[in-house]
């Protein structure tokens, strides 16, 4: 009943998500907890049977995706990276050390201290880039649907050198051109995807995505607001509308990262004759955030009540004055554990998997008798399995 439920919000194009919470909880669980007792090194494999079952549970028209990438290759790409960024930071801290402001040249010196961790950070931004690129690419590489492979033009170091320049405009215009920055980041990923021997384009205007900017605007001009109220008037006054200010305009950037996925989608084209209609709701991806997040919060706080008095009645059995037992530190230890992993799972099926779902149903595919007409390609050997998402932390999510 529940399951028949779940469909009917999600169902109103041809592309279904079929995926159940049950499953994907116990799955996740499992491999999160072997992530743990691994100590991470799990987590490659743990990524990868999450993404096939997620992958088989999207299907257009009764056809399921089907995800091909294996924990082994995401592992030797994972221990390459950290071999390439631990010489290329080591160079960076010599250079900086050689300059004077390096973390060894005066410990106490706070300023020294700064101006060395920003000078890394900026160091790190050029292949942060790069492994946004190649995480995409190589998730492209790794998926088939009715066998045709997926594949995208190796111009990681392209995309990185674009992207900085359109942050330095977005951060020079104080956000303002953040439509453009949106549009032609993903018009240059777009443009070098291919279903088969297909190419993806990227049609639209970059202007269009100011539609999408309303909220955020109306946030900051609220904001505008509290500040000149509490200048001049009331400053309780001007402080609450400031805080109503802040919060629309987080619900506006999440307004418009969702109005600006639709647009891009339906102005998105393969072969020429193929094109895609998205509807989703901000609304009710919103609500299944806050919702999910307020529950997984509640389910934390209680798991974590629980086992925390346990540990207070045990350590009053064995007396307050005596340390605390092997047998309870382990307990304590695996409970803890236990937890994290189940809020993780939690939030995979209470947050994402919903969103997925919300995003695949309002999903229409135009003309998609076109696709019986693409070819197979040759298998992309060239890109590698995230190991720069993964040492870097970004860019290689679900």
């Amino acid at each position: 009943m529940l399951r028949e439920l779940f469909m009917s919000l999600y169902s109103e194009g041809n592309v279904r998500y079929v995926g159940q919470a049950s499953p994907l909880f116990k799955l996740a669980f499992v491999t999160g907890f072997l992530t743990l007792i691994t100590a991470g090194i799990y987590r490659f494999w743990s990524k990868t049977r999450i993404r096939k079952y997620i992958w088989s549970s999207l299907k257009i028209d009764g056809d399921a995706f089907e995800y091909t990438g294996t924990g082994l290759e995401k592992l030797l790409g994972f221990l390459i990276a950290i071999v390439f960024l631990a010489v290329y930071l080591g160079i960076i801290q010599v250079v900086l050390t050689f300059l004077g402001v390096g973390f060894l040249s005066d410990p106490e010196n706070e300023l020294i201290f700064l101006l060395t961790f920003y000078a890394s950070f900026f160091a790190l931004v050029p292949f942060i880039l790069f492994a946004i690129y190649r995480a995409r690419r190589y998730k492209l590489a790794r998926t088939r649907f009715r066998g045709i492979r997926f594949a995208m033009e190796n111009a990681a170091w392209g995309y990185a050198l674009r992207a900085m320049g359109h942050y330095l405009l977005t951060a020079i215009s104080l956000g303002a051109l953040l439509p453009r920055q949106t549009f032609y980041l993903e018009k240059f990923m777009t443009d070098r995807s291919f279903y088969g021997d297909a190419r993806f384009e990227q049609g639209g205007r970059w202007t269009a995505l100011y539609a999408a900017m309303k909220h955020v605007f109306i946030g900051l001009g609220i904001m505008v607001l509290g500040g000149v109220l509490a200048a001049v008037a009331s400053p309780v006054m001007g402080v609450i509308i400031g805080v109503v200010g802040l919060l629309w305009l987080f619900i506006g950037f999440a307004y418009y990262r969702v109005h600006a996925f639709a647009y891009l989608a339906n102005t998105k084209t393969l072969d020429g004759t193929v094109t895609f209609k998205a509807s989703p709701r901000a609304g009710e991806i919103i609500k299944i955030v806050v919702l999910g997040s307020i529950a997984v919060a509640l389910v934390g706080s209680v798991g974590f009540g629980i086992l925390g008095g346990a540990l207070w009645g045990m350590t009053l059995n064995a007396g307050l004055s005596q340390s605390p037992s092997v047998l309870a530190i382990i307990v304590t230890v695996l409970g803890y554990m236990s937890i994290f992993v189940a809020l993780g799972a939690l939030s995979l099926v209470m947050i994402n998997q919903p969103v997925i779902a919300h995003l695949a149903g309002t999903l229409h595919v135009n003309n998609i008798e076109g696709l019986f007409s693409i070819r197979q390609r040759m298998t992309d050997k060239g890109a590698d399995a995230e190991g720069f998402a993964d040492a870097l932390d970004i860019g290689g999510a679900i």
